[in-house]
């Protein structure tokens, strides 16, 4: 492996065979299309929530909003399970080609269900459970992809082809926010989009045919431990920081596009369209922000530029119970401050992996994943609504100060176990911020 500080100055691509570029193509290009997919109905749920779901006050319809936008998440750990077991027991490549096809089964189905208004609440519950099953998919195919990488690739190059994948996730979402704002302005079909999104996916699962099984599983496989798994110790204190790290997105995330929607829909009185307009604006900063922190990780260690985001991200959440979010300039602040200090993985998640034994990785990764999804994304959309209702907007640090401090405790923790892994680096792996 060369050392940090010269395969940094190397061109990236021409380290790499041909092989790993394919591959690279394939998960980079094949995540965006699986994001545009999972991301379409987020950004349209202000339109599609009142066609699937009944009419009713405005607290009852968030509390029917939460639940919609959670059961995407809140299934999770039973797909992690699923894939988990594919990825560790069968193969990398055969968890990617079955997520990609199971999203392109969902969105099919999601573009012929009938309205509320046509067979009452049934639509209802096939509309989420049309989104458990790309939750499903989703879980298998952002970890999938991002390990599969991370075991063909090694440090530096893998945090910025990892991170990536992450950006394209990122840019997945701004194209189904682009399709949305299309919809609205120009009367196009939104079921459409998803018979459009389907045919995408479905391609994207045959095209992941051509991958080949990464050398690491391959080892893992023909060494007589695979056969013992279940035996393999995986650090709890490693895992307990995993989860904490991966809690922070989740609230970021809700704040800016959830929390922060409602109070432009009821307070400021702002359409579904300008909605739309708004996190179209904030998704185009985030993909920028995305691409300068890959760039940065070229100078700076992964795990610096995390505890550094996490500090300034940390004070803005801690802020907003002293500030008013019914002023349009101080609200959008708050979320472009949110967006550029977001408590996100990136470019780090490589260093992630590499501390879960290649058995186990997998089934562990994605459960955490999953269950910090779930729990993270079911606590900020009923927590938030009954903490602000009971102790006003200061019921918010009853989630953000756990969250905050759980997310720069784990990024100490993986800093010390680079540190240990690699103490003739020539760089130390995490200075005070």
């Amino acid at each position: 492996m060369v050392p940090y500080t010269q395969e940094k100055k190397l061109s990236l691509f021409k380290t790499l065979r041909r092989d790993q570029k394919e591959a690279i193509g394939l998960l980079q290009i094949g995540t965006f299309l699986e994001y545009f997919d999972l991301m379409l109905y987020v950004h349209m749920a202000v339109l599609l929530n009142e066609l699937f779901f009944p009419k009713t006050d405005q607290r009852t319809a968030a509390l029917l909003s939460a639940f919609a936008f959670c059961s995407t998440y809140l299934f999770r750990p039973v797909g992690a399970m699923l894939f988990g077991y594919i990825g560790d027991q069968i193969g990398r490549k055969a968890s990617i080609i079955i997520s990609t096809s199971m999203m392109a089964v969902s969105c099919f189905f999601m573009s012929i269900l009938p309205t509320y208004e046509e067979i009452g609440i049934f639509a209802s519950v096939a509309m989420i459970t049309c989104r458990i099953l790309q939750s499903f998919s989703a879980t298998g195919e952002v970890i999938g992809a991002e390990i599969y990488l991370s075991e063909i690739l090694e440090p530096p190059a893998s945090y910025r082809v990892v991170s990536w994948v992450s950006e394209l996730c990122t840019l997945g979402s701004l194209v189904a926010l682009l399709a949305a704002s299309l919809i609205f302005k120009c009367g196009a079909s939104w079921r459409a989009m998803f018979i459009l999104g389907g045919m995408i996916a479905l391609s994207g699962a045959v095209a992941r045919r051509k991958l080949r099984e990464t050398p690491d599983f391959l080892k893992s496989r023909a060494n007589k431990q695979f056969t013992e798994s279940k035996n393999i110790h995986v650090s709890k204190k490693t895992s307990l920081a995993y989860f904490f790290i991966y809690s922070g997105f989740p609230l970021c995330f809700y704040v800016i596009f959830i929390y922060c929607a409602d109070i432009l829909k009821y307070s400021m009185q702002y359409t579904a369209e300008h909605i739309i307009n708004h996190n179209l604006f904030l998704t185009i900063l985030s993909f920028a922000i995305g691409i300068s922190i890959i760039f940065l990780s070229k100078k700076i260690h992964p795990l610096k530029i995390l505890r550094i985001r996490a500090i300034l991200s940390s004070v803005v959440l801690f802020l907003i119970p002293f500030l008013s979010l019914t002023n349009i300039y101080t609200l959008t602040t708050v979320q472009v401050l949110l967006t550029v200090f977001t408590l996100g993985t990136l470019p780090a998640i490589p260093i992630f992996f590499k501390h879960f034994p290649v058995q186990r990785r997998f089934t562990y990764s994605s459960m955490l994943y999953a269950v910090s999804r779930a729990f993270m994304y079911v606590v900020t959309s009923f927590g938030l609504v009954y903490l602000t209702s009971a102790l006003g907007p200061y019921g918010m640090w009853v989630i953000v100060l756990p969250v905050s401090i759980g997310f720069l405790w784990g990024v100490d923790h993986f800093a010390k176990l680079e540190e240990g892994k690699g103490k003739h680096s020539v760089e130390p792996v995490l200075q005070a911020a």
